[in-house]
């Protein structure tokens, strides 16, 4: 979502997410709740922060509460290093409802955060 959402702020930025444990693809419901703000996530895919250790980057980002701790160390060169955590919501226990209600949670606690970092860091 974190991807998505950037992207869509601005086009001409690279951005690349990863994760520690990759899923096998991107989550429905994830897909769903994007689209229900104007976001297409749906031609994204996981892929391993591994294979990414070696670039170069002006921002590493972990979003996810444990990523801090498990993010391994970048190799290439790395500007700033920012943590903005937010909670998994692929393991919420509860029924489907409840399930997409914190999926959209979680997007609009990611839209906010992002949208803050972008103005501060990246369109000053």
């Amino acid at each position: 979502m974190a991807e998505g959402f950037l992207k869509s702020l601005d086009n001409t930025i690279d951005v690349f997410s990863a994760g520690t444990e990759p899923a096998s693809k991107v989550s429905s419901k994830a897909v769903k709740v994007m689209n229900e703000v104007g976001v297409d996530i749906s031609k994204q895919y996981p892929k391993s922060v591994d294979q990414f250790i070696n670039e170069d980057f002006d921002y590493v980002i972990t979003v996810c509460d444990n990523a801090k701790e498990t993010c391994p160390v970048f190799i290439g060169k790395v500007k700033k290093r920012l943590h903005i955590g937010f909670e998994d919501p692929y393991g919420f226990i509860g029924n489907e409802e409840d399930k997409m209600n914190k999926y959209r949670e979680v997007r609009d606690l990611i839209m906010g955060e992002l949208n803050n970092f972008y103005k501060h860091y990246i369109k000053v």
